[in-house]
């Protein structure tokens, strides 16, 4: 039997990291965590002060390191040089590099190599914001999960708060409208539901209620 791949597409904060790796637990798939490969890319530059409008440093930087990533039972880890790096990524000012690293077609056909290699050899789930028009255009399922923009900026600041980081609350509101617009008019991958996604909406549902959603739809599609 192929790999079966589940791609889940959306903007931030809509939930997608913590669905895919719930889906991916229930299913014994492999929970593929693209956002933090950008975000370990947006790491390197703030920590080799790398001007992420650069394509070229930005790669030329990633040639001199070795970057890895890796399944644990503490989920989707970044590995530079050896090191962990998984906790810094979420920092605030990581997020707000993101998008400007991610618009780089040289950084998103490195990264897509990376991620499709994932999908060749076994079943995986794979969230990020181009999984099903452009990573794995021929995905077995995919979703698109999305939220209201407040809603998802409430997540974003649980997310910030357990890490130690105290955003004001309009504050990641404005961020996230701003990175909605930045990623939905990009030139390269752009952010947008693949023609055959299947769309919903988080607003008001918990975690476990839009899994069982998708494992109903992996059940009627007869995979997994």
């Amino acid at each position: 039997m192929y790999p079966v791949s589940i791609a889940i597409d959306g903007p931030a904060g809509a939930g997608k990291s913590t669905v895919a790796r719930m889906v991916a637990k229930r299913l014994n798939f492999l929970y593929v965590d693209t956002g933090a490969m950008y975000r370990t890319v947006a790491y390197l530059c703030i920590a080799h002060s790398v001007d992420a409008t650069n394509s070229q440093a930005i790669i030329q930087m990633l040639n001199q390191h070795d970057v890895t990533f890796q399944m644990s039972d503490d989920g989707f880890k970044a590995l530079v040089d050896d090191v962990d790096v998984s906790v810094q990524l979420r920092d605030p000012k990581v997020s707000a590099h993101v998008s400007t690293v991610a618009a780089h077609h040289e950084v998103r056909s490195r990264l897509t190599t990376w991620q499709r290699t994932f999908a060749k050899t076994q079943s995986v789930v794979m969230d990020g914001r181009d999984i099903g028009t452009v990573v794995l255009p021929d995905a077995t399922i995919k979703i698109f999960l999305t939220a209201d923009v407040e809603e998802r900026a409430r997540r974003r600041q649980r997310e910030f708060c357990k890490n130690g980081h105290d955003v004001p609350l309009e504050e990641i509101i404005q961020a996230v409208a701003e990175r909605d617009a930045r990623d939905s008019s990009r030139e390269i991958a752009p952010l947008k539901a693949a023609g055959d996604a299947i769309q919903i909406d988080s607003t008001g549902k918990s975690a476990e209620r839009v899994v069982d959603e998708i494992l109903s739809l992996v059940e009627d599609a007869h995979v997994g």
